[in-house]
């Protein structure tokens, strides 16, 4: 369910999150449990009465109690390029051991850059080699400009797990380094912005509606189980929570009859509202259900509009045209439709009457059109 006391960026597209192509390059300790656990997508988990031969068993990132100079960090890479607009460090069921204090870096590396870093292997009960920490010197992430300031967080009780991080700047980034002081846990990590990917050459099919290309949601009627920010996401869904999924409709008659088209005779619809990263034309769009078995829509409608000013707001007439018409939708499945749309800079997804939807792919080549002048 969606939290409207979440900060506005913490609704932004997240790009550290395994779905979406983070990575760990690099970790000083994994002693208790391995970096890569910050980064996944689940929630985290407590299991009170699970060890393991190193120790208490956590969901999350967490280094040994230090018992020689220095401090633990991690070397992280985003799925894309991008502007980070905030970061939610999740100290979830960390209470006694959980990180005091961290502070984030940030920096551009090239793939070359990224080669000098010696191949993970991450497993719990070890730590980096002096070898393997040389090696990284090399890139001096040490020098890295701070986007976080050292900042002290709070325990992993439920009314303090949650520490959100505001971020003011406009710069790209490509990796961060994280940074705990002096070591301890953190349950998860989250990256929020805006991708700021290379523009495809016009004759390159892409997937206008990756947030990989800088797609992103800007507005939506209900998002209750599932944020529709999720169906931008690179990869294939992993679960229903992975998706958008709409709380059922209220307004629900009480017994459902279908219309002539086999579509049901239904008041209600949800709707969603993308900006695309790129304008362009869509040429075949996929809408998949999977893991929505007993919860996918009956159909679902596809929009398209070119706003010259780039910018949606609620209360303007915008005429929205038709790049896939009313469809009827069935479970667990990708549905695959072609199309052939005007140039769009923004699309609207409207579901009937509720449900789930996991992923959409919206492919085209990107087209720019050339603002209107006055001479």
């Amino acid at each position: 369910m969606i939290d409207s006391k979440l900060p506005a960026f913490a609704e932004m597209s997240e790009f550290a999150s395994a779905s979406t192509g983070g990575k760990v390059l690099f970790a000083t300790d994994d002693f208790f449990a391995t970096c890569e656990n910050m980064i996944a997508d689940s929630e985290p988990i407590n299991i009170p009465e699970k060890y393991t031969e190193f120790g208490k068993w956590m969901d999350g990132w967490e280094t040994r109690r230090k018992r020689i100079p220095g401090h633990d960090w991690c070397l992280l890479k985003l799925s894309t390029k991008c502007t980070i607009r905030g970061f939610l460090i999740d100290t979830a069921y960390f209470t006694g051991n959980y990180a005091p204090k961290y502070s984030i870096q940030a920096a551009n590396l090239s793939p070359e850059d990224e080669a000098v870093i010696p191949v993970r292997v991450p497993r719990m009960g070890s730590a980096c080699t002096d070898k393997d920490l040389a090696q990284v010197k090399k890139l001096r992430s040490e020098k890295w400009e701070e986007i976080v300031p050292i900042t002290a967080l709070r325990p992993g009780l439920e009314d303090t797990r949650m520490n959100y991080q505001k971020v003011v700047s406009d710069e790209t980034w490509t990796h961060i380094r994280v940074n705990i002081y002096p070591d301890g846990g953190i349950a998860r990590l989250r990256v929020f912005g805006e991708a700021n990917p290379d523009i495809p050459p016009s004759d390159q099919l892409v997937d206008l509606a990756s947030m990989l290309n800088g797609t992103s949601c800007i507005a939506f009627s209900n998002a209750h189980y599932g944020h529709p920010k999720n169906m931008i996401k690179p990869e294939k869904g992993v679960t229903m929570a992975d998706g958008w999924e709409t709380a059922r409709r209220l307004d629900r008659p009480n017994v459902i009859y279908s219309r002539e088209d086999g579509s049901l005779k239904v008041p209600g619809e949800e709707w969603a509202i993308f900006k695309l990263g790129f304008t362009g034309s869509a040429k075949q769009i996929c809408l998949d259900t999977t893991h929505f078995k007993g919860n996918y829509p009956d159909t679902v409608r596809v929009q398209g509009a070119y706003l010259s000013n780039s910018e949606w707001n609620e209360t303007d007439d915008i005429v929205w045209e038709d790049i896939l018409p009313r469809s009827k939708l069935s479970a667990n499945k990708e549905h695959w439709y072609e199309t052939d749309s005007k140039v769009i800079s923004h699309l609207r997804i409207t579901m009937a009457p509720d449900g789930g939807i996991s992923r959409i792919r919206v492919y085209g080549f990107a087209q720019f059109i050339m603002p209107l002048t006055h001479t």
